[in-house]
């Protein structure tokens, strides 16, 4: 059984590369110039094309990039939020993260500063809540799972409504950007490698904790009567948690339900084992998100829809075929 349990893992996580590989092949060649397998050979092997080539190199591949490691950062994260606080219900988002990053991209682009501006706001309003929640969950030295998620929802409640006030105030001008922020948006994602350093360096952080994590969904005094240090475990997962948040909606924008749903859909294929549910989620999440994108942008093609759209029409109706063959 426990082989038989073994052999279905890795034969997923294979799958799941096979995916990643494939979703990107059809994210660099579909769009309204299609490119062929030799002009996309030619581009991702330096050499000199035409137009194709270009539009390859210089504006699908970064794109790309930035969707399949923002995908799995905000699965991976999502991982360590549902263990972290043991409820299946908790996503990078519930801890109001991204409501701190939306608070400071749109308050620079009020401000008239776009591009890296806009980046550094949201960087530093995720950064800036993530502290906030975490001081205040805190409070005189012990905090419990249900304190940090109360304070993170109200937080994300306050972040939520300085967004609306934003928005009832901008100039007419500045709305449709700000709300296509809002709804996710990787096509300004124009230098996507430090979302991908990011997402490799952090699941070679926590994998090492994978044991720690399985015992400390058991319970905290199950983990700390079997010798794991549960203060600093919870401290290194909260503050990964939120710096892989922070840095995939730098990125991308506001994109939501795939730190909720992907760790689910592979907890229901492979079981709760973190040391083979972090990569797979990330995989699942990059494929997910890539997807999602590339559809976003070729399906009423001129029109581009918001990637955050496109991630719940896709993984709603997954989930839910899903659940009802595990009712249990």
């Amino acid at each position: 059984m426990v082989l038989q349990a073994r052999r279905r893992a890795f034969l997923l996580l294979i799958g799941l590369l096979v995916a990643v590989l494939g979703v990107l092949g059809w994210s660099l060649s579909a769009g309204s110039m299609p490119v062929s397998g030799a002009d996309l050979l030619t581009a991702l092997q330096g050499g000199e094309g035409g137009m194709e080539v270009d539009i390859v190199r210089n504006l699908r591949l970064p794109r790309a990039i930035a969707a399949l490691a923002c995908g799995g950062l905000l699965a991976l994260a999502g991982a360590l939020m549902q263990v972290l606080l043991r409820n299946p219900l908790a996503d990078p988002y519930v801890l109001g993260i991204s409501g701190g990053a939306a608070v400071g991209a749109l308050g620079a682009m009020l401000l008239g500063l776009g591009g890296f501006g806009a980046d550094v706001a949201a960087f530093g309003g995720a950064l800036g809540v993530t502290l906030l929640v975490f001081g205040l969950a805190h409070g005189d030295g012990s905090w419990s799972q249900t304190r940090l998620l109360l304070t993170g929802v109200i937080v994300a409640s306050g972040c939520g409504a300085a967004v609306a006030l934003m928005l009832s105030l901008a100039p007419e001008g500045k709305i449709k950007g700000m709300l296509f922020w809002l709804m996710g948006d990787a096509s300004s994602a124009t230098y996507p490698w430090p979302a991908l350093v990011i997402l490799v360096l952090g699941l070679a952080a926590i994998y090492p904790f994978a044991r720690e994590l399985n015992l400390l969904a058991r319970g905290e005094t199950t983990a700390r009567a079997l010798g794991v240090r549960t203060g600093r475990l919870r401290a290194l997962v909260y503050g990964l948690g939120a710096l892989l948040t922070a840095v995939a909606v730098t990125t991308v924008g506001s994109v939501g339900f795939v730190g909720l749903i992907v760790p689910h859909l592979v907890r229901l294929a492979i079981g709760n084992d973190q040391r083979l549910l972090l990569p797979a989620s990330s995989l699942a999440g990059a494929v997910l998100l890539c997807g999602a994108d590339t559809a976003a942008r070729t399906v009423v093609a001129p029109i581009q829809l918001p990637v955050g759209v496109l991630t719940a029409l896709i993984g709603v109706p997954v989930f839910l075929f899903l659940l009802s063959r595990h009712p249990k």
